[in-house]
This record gives C-alpha cells, sequence and structure tokens, in this order.
C-alpha cells in the first residue's frame, strides 16, 4: 500500500511557476530534437564578469567555504549600503541588511515577515508570477490593479489603485523597472503610490532587481527615497539580472530594523546564510564591475528596438519597454493556447500573460541573440501566429 499524505493547505494553494511550465514544455521538444528559440526564461545570455568569477576562485582558494554571519559577510553589506546611499536610499545602514540566495528568498522571507492570514497584499498587474504564490504560501489575500489597459503606464492607474487599496491593505508591490512588462515607473506615478502609502498606512516592496537595465532617457526611481516613504519602503535587488549571475543565486533586502530582526530569524531557520564565496564575488560585482553592465545594457537595447521593427512589419503595436529585457506581445485573448501553438508548431517559447494576470498577451524575453531573435519572429510569421 502506498503512502499517500495529507497535503498542507499552503502548499496546494498555488500553482507551478508557469515560466517553468514553458520552459520544461520546450526541454522535452529540444530532447527530442527540434531546435527551440527559447524566449520563455528571464535569465541574461551573457557570461558572468571575468572579474566576478575570478573573485570566487579566489575566495575559495582562500578557504572561504564555511559558514558566515547569517544576515551577510560585512564586506558584502558594507557595498551594499554604499550602493545603495548612491541610489538616494541613506536611511539604510549595516543593520537594515540581509543577503539571500537570491531574489526570491528575499521576497519569500519579507512575505512571510509581513503578511498574516487575511492580510491583503496589493498587485499592478502585470505582476511576476511569484508574487502570488509567496502571497498565498503567507496566507494573505489578493486585490489587483490592470495596468495593461493603459500600455503598462502606471500614472494613468492611480485612480483605480486609490479605489483598490483601503485601510485593510497591508501590503503593496512595486517592481520598476519590470517584469514582465519592462515599464519603467515615472516620478508622479511613484509619488501617487506615496500619497496613498501615507494615507492608508501600509508598506511598498520596491523590487528593484532591474534597476540597472533601463534605456534611452528612462530613470529607475527607487521609492524609498520619496519623503515618507523612508520607513515603510522595503527595498530589494540582487545580482542575477545586472551581473548575470542567475545560478549564484545572491540577493538581498534593505528594510526597517524591526523587520531586518524578524525576517532574521526566519532567514537562520531555513537558510542559514547565503553561500560564503558567493558573498565575496557579490563584493566585486558591486565595487569594480560597471562597463560590463552598461555593455549587456546597450545589447539588450538594440535588441529591444530590432524586435519592435519586427513586429512592426507584422502589423503588431508592441507596447516599448523602458527597462528589463521582456516585452508584452499582444495575441487573442486564449494567450495560454497561443503559446502552446507558439512551441509546438514555430518552436518558439514565450510565456502566457494570463499567469501575470494579464490575459491576451505573451512575455517575450529578449535575453538571446540578435540572429535567433530574428528567427523566432520568422516562425511566428510563418506558422501565421502574428
Amino acid at each position: 500500500m502506498t503512502y499517500e499524505p495529507d497535503f498542507s493547505d499552503r502548499v496546494q494553494r498555488v500553482e507551478p511557476s508557469a515560466t517553468i511550465a514553458i520552459s520544461n514544455l520546450a526541454a522535452e521538444l529540444e530532447a527530442q530534437g527540434e531546435d527551440v528559440v527559447d524566449l520563455s526564461v528571464g535569465e541574461p545570455d551573457f557570461d558572468t564578469p571575468e572579474s566576478i568569477k575570478q573573485a570566487a576562485k579566489d575566495s575559495l582558494d582562500a578557504g572561504d567555504v564555511g559558514y558566515t554571519s547569517s544576515n551577510g559577510i560585512p564586506e558584502l553589506k558594507d557595498a551594499i549600503v554604499d550602493k545603495l546611499h548612491a541610489d538616494g536610499l541613506t536611511q539604510y545602514g549595516e543593520e537594515n541588511i540581509i543577503v539571500t540566495p537570491g531574489g526570491k528568498q528575499a521576497l519569500y522571507e519579507i512575505f512571510q515577515t509581513v503578511i498574516d492570514d487575511g492580510d491583503e497584499v496589493c498587485l499592478l498587474d502585470p505582476a511576476w508570477v511569484s508574487y502570488e504564490a509567496m502571497v498565498k504560501l503567507a496566507g494573505g489575500s489578493l486585490s489587483r490593479v490592470d495596468t495593461s489597459q493603459y500600455d503598462f503606464d502606471l500614472e494613468p492607474a492611480l485612480d483605480e489603485l486609490a479605489a483598490t487599496v483601503s485601510d485593510d491593505t497591508e501590503l503593496l508591490v512595486v517592481n520598476s523597472p519590470g517584469n514582465p512588462h519592462g515599464a519603467v515607473y515615472s516620478r508622479e506615478a511613484l509619488e501617487g503610490v506615496r500619497d496613498l502609502a501615507v494615507e492608508h498606512d501600509f508598506a511598498v516592496i520596491s523590487d528593484e532587481i532591474y534597476k540597472e537595465i533601463t534605456y534611452g532617457d528612462a530613470e529607475a526611481i527607487s521609492l524609498g527615497t520619496l519623503d515618507g516613504m523612508e520607513g515603510r519602503t522595503i527595498t530589494l535587488n540582487g545580482f542575477s539580472k545586472a551581473y548575470a549571475m542567475t545560478g549564484w543565486r545572491l540577493g538581498y533586502f534593505a528594510a526597517p530594523e524591526s523587520i531586518v530582526e524578524q525576517a532574521g530569524k526566519l532567514h537562520s531557520h531555513s537558510v542559514t546564510c547565503a553561500v560564503n564565496f558567493v558573498q565575496h564575488a557579490g563584493v566585486t560585482a558591486l565595487e569594480e564591475v560597471d562597463e560590463e553592465i552598461v555593455e549587456m545594457r546597450d545589447a539588450f537595447e538594440e535588441r529591444r528596438d530590432m524586435l519592435i521593427d519586427l513586429f512592426a512589419e507584422h502589423g503588431k503595436d508592441v507596447p516599448v519597454p523602458e527597462g528589463a529585457f521582456y516585452l508584452m506581445l499582444p495575441v487573442r485573448e486564449d494567450d495560454q493556447a497561443w503559446a502552446e501553438e507558439a512551441v509546438e508548431k514555430a518552436q518558439v517559447a514565450t510565456v502566457p500573460g494570463s499567469p501575470f494576470g494579464t490575459p491576451g498577451y505573451v512575455r517575450l524575453s529578449y535575453a538571446a541573440s540578435k540572429e535567433r531573435l530574428e528567427e523566432a519572429v520568422e516562425r511566428l510569421a510563418d506558422a501565421d501566429l502574428l
């Protein structure tokens, strides 16, 4: 007789990641010998800068292989504080930092620390799929504001946000530059968020994982720099995107001391600490790597412009992203079926918009070579999917 566990309610509240599901389907086709253009995963196609890799090697050779202090090594926390101060977030010191194994772990710890059963969390759709799952795992309830009707511009959606949040709102998540839409919110939009947060006394997570990847005149403003937000903003960032360090698993968040104190308990009882030698590599990333970031950002911008032009040639009017490396392609109402058809008929992997809260779109990552992006558009056109 096979044992059947009585699974917890919390784990049954969530679905598998939509981005991973499509990626798995693409992997199955590739295993069968198919050539799949995989634009489903948000991972830079660049190698980690050499100086970062060398720092990790040097750290290993120096014997940095044991546990560190739970919240992070002092050298990395110092470097993070310097970076935050350079961004105008002068309210944060070492005591406000927790270094985590990736940005996802940072978010998970924040939600578990701040959200209790029934607490309301507001998301700005389209929103990264894991926000919803993490809120549900923490027992929170969700309210959502759709920005897609405004081409993902938050400022005209502020009236809807004002009608959605209330004194019962515990937390709002702001992701700028954003995944999946690449939008960069204006100062006016963020000031509108600030006014609502102060009026209704809720906290805001400012997810800034794509902060270093903006194009043209777009400026990614840190929400915590605005008057009134210093003590109610939890700022999150990491190394995966800007430094091409996805597999290194290194992130961090900065928050008021009271939150760090409570989140530190969860951190110490779960992951203990981020990997020792990876933290040392993170110091080098923050202190020595600038030119490579600019080179990667310039390449992403060229690819974005090329894709916008290619889709325009096929009559597709695509909202122009100002940051990150994603765009939202309008398809048809059943975006899940479209994405599956794109994989099966054109061997192009994308992610449906519905799991992000925005049906009728799919997300494409342009963290791929120009040649592969051109091929993807050609395949979709040949399959009558554009």
